[in-house]
C-alpha cells in the first residue's frame, strides 16, 4: 500500500493511529513514518528524510516554513496539548496542586521517567522545572531519559521501582497500556503547547498529506481529539 509519510512529535502517535482507516478511505493511502521528540524530528526532515507531512510544534513549523522546508499555506492547527503526570495504573494517583506538591514528589520518587531533555518539548520542561526548584542535582540519580515519551511510558509502565512517577505530554500518557493519567502540572509548573501540521515543500504525496491533515485538525475529529489528549 502507498502511504503517506510523517515525521511527527510523540504527542500525535496516538491521534494519528486513530486516523488510520478515515485517510484509507478517503485517499486509498496508509500512513508510515516516525514518532519522536520534536527536535529530532525537525532535524530530519532538514537532513533529506522524505517525508510528505510533519506534525510538530507551532514554533518549530514556523522555523521550518522559514527554511522553505514546509509550504507555508498548508500550516493548520491540530491542537493544545498539556504536559502532566503519570503513574502505574496499579499504583494511587498523586495530587499536585501547588509548585511546593510537585516539588515533594519528584523529591520522593524513587524513578523519573522523562523523554529527551534536550530534543523533546516535555523533556526540556521537566529538566527546567527541576532547576526552578533546586533539585536537580538531587534527583540526577533517578531521572530515567528515554528518546521520547512514548517510550518513557512504556518503560515506565514496565518499572520495578518502589514509587517511580513519570512526566509527559497528556497524549503520550493516554495512549500507553498499564500507566495512567495522574493529573496536570499545577500552576507556575505547567506547559501547553501547540501541535501544527504542514505538508513537506518536497512531499512525494502533497495531496494525501494535506487530506491527513483535514482529517487532524478537521471537526468531524473533535472528539477523537479529545480523548487522545488534545484540547482547542
Amino acid at each position: 500500500m502507498t502511504t503517506v509519510k510523517i515525521l511527527s512529535g510523540g504527542a500525535a502517535q496516538g491521534l494519528v493511529r486513530g486516523l488510520t482507516d478515515a485517510l484509507k478511505a478517503r485517499t486509498g493511502f496508509g500512513i508510515s513514518g516516525e514518532f519522536g521528540a520534536v527536535g529530532l524530528m525537525a532535524d530530519k526532515l532538514r537532513a533529506g528524510t522524505p517525508a510528505d507531512l510533519v506534525i510538530l510544534t507551532q514554533a518549530l513549523l514556523a522555523k521550518l516554513a522559514e527554511e522553505k522546508l514546509v509550504a507555508p499555506s498548508s500550516i493548520t492547527d491540530v491542537g493544545r496539548v498539556e504536559t502532566a503526570l503519570a503513574v502505574r495504573s496499579r499504583d494511587p494517583k498523586v495530587t499536585v496542586k501547588t509548585e511546593a506538591d510537585l516539588r515533594e514528589v519528584l523529591r520522593g520518587a524513587d524513578a523519573i521517567y522523562v523523554p529527551d531533555t534536550k530534543a523533546s518539548t516535555a523533556g526540556q520542561h521537566v529538566a527546567k522545572v527541576l532547576d526552578q526548584f533546586g533539585i536537580a542535582y538531587e534527583v540526577a540519580s533517578r531521572l530515567k531519559i528515554f528518546p521520547n515519551g512514548a517510550t518513557a511510558m512504556r518503560e515506565l509502565a514496565a518499572s520495578t521501582a518502589q514509587r517511580p512517577i513519570g512526566c509527559t505530554q497528556a497524549t503520550e500518557i493516554i495512549a500507553t497500556d498499564g500507566i495512567a493519567l495522574s493529573g496536570l502540572l499545577p500552576p507556575g509548573c505547567e506547559l501547553v503547547t501547540m501541535y501544527t501540521a504542514g505538508v513537506t515543500a518536497r512531499a512525494a504525496h502533497p495531496n494525501e498529506a494535506a487530506a491527513l491533515i483535514a482529517l487532524l485538525a478537521g471537526a468531524d475529529h473533535r472528539e477523537l481529539r479529545q480523548r487522545a489528549g488534545f484540547s482547542g
